[in-house]
């Protein structure tokens, strides 16, 4: 049912994993120790609402952390056993925080933006940068998916994950179309703005939004053309003071071409 889930839908959850509740509790105070350190205040944005923390739990290549085992749940199993994806390293996780009232502005970002973050969660699909001033996206990363992973207790309505199901095949279709014809090695200088957006915008039409919150010990894992985003704090939802905390690992597994083509 999870592998139906996930090559169909874009993506499935886990439920509770006692080996993954042990690696967040160890885990955790790396976690915070990256919202509060000095050199991430950068990473800080949307008026104070948002944390993004990229590559910001400095973690091993297998998921550890010093003194802690390795990353092992039933995500990772089927990670392995699913997707076939065994030999890569894991990068360092992201540690994403969301705050109440998220989101707020951001110094400098454009109203057009700041609506589209609110009313269509920040919609995006990984590995297709804005670059600029004038935020033109090209290919520029090849992760293999998007592992979730909770570190502390929220609402529902604390800025849940959103996924658009479905929506990993149109991109993929798109942009077969897009790249046709091209090799691989020229793809990541070809401008994608106007076809991406496009198929964002029929993913808006035909897909269903799907709202993903989970607790400590649990999971879910997005395919890596998914798109996906934050939706905006609901009133009168709750997190401790850590706020809606999440970890998610998007190891880069292989080129352009399985970034593309791979199931």
């Amino acid at each position: 049912m999870k592998k139906s889930d996930f090559f169909v839908k874009g993506w499935c959850r886990f439920d509770y994993d006692p080996r993954l509740a042990k690696w967040v509790r160890h885990a955790l105070p790396f976690a915070r120790e990256s919202v509060k350190s000095p050199e991430n205040q950068h990473w800080l944005r949307c008026g104070g609402t948002w944390f993004a923390g990229v590559n910001g739990l400095q973690n091993a290549s297998d998921g550890s952390l010093e003194g802690g085992s390795k990353l092992e749940c039933d995500a990772v199993d089927f990670i392995s056993q699913a997707l076939g994806l065994t030999s890569f390293e894991w990068d360092a996780a992201q540690v994403s925080v969301c705050y109440p009232n998220y989101p707020q502005p951001m110094e400098g970002e454009k109203p057009a933006a700041y609506r589209f973050r609110r009313k269509r969660d920040a919609a995006h699909t990984d590995g297709l940068l804005a670059e600029g001033p004038d935020r033109r996206r090209h290919l520029r990363e090849y992760h293999g998916f998007i592992l979730g992973i909770p570190m502390v207790e929220y609402d529902s309505g604390a800025s849940p994950f959103v996924v658009w199901e479905g929506s990993h095949e149109i991109i993929r279709q798109e942009f077969k179309h897009c790249f046709e014809g091209l090799s691989p090695e020229q793809w990541g200088s070809l401008d994608v703005t106007e076809i991406y957006h496009q198929a964002r915008d029929k993913i808006f039409e035909q897909c269903q939004r799907v709202l993903i919150s989970a607790r400590p010990g649990e999971a879910y894992l997005a395919h890596r053309l998914t798109l996906h985003g934050i939706s905006p704090w609901k009133n009168q939802a709750n997190a401790g003071s850590d706020g809606r905390m999440i970890c998610y690992f998007r190891p880069e597994i292989s080129g352009p071409e399985g970034w593309l083509f791979n199931p």
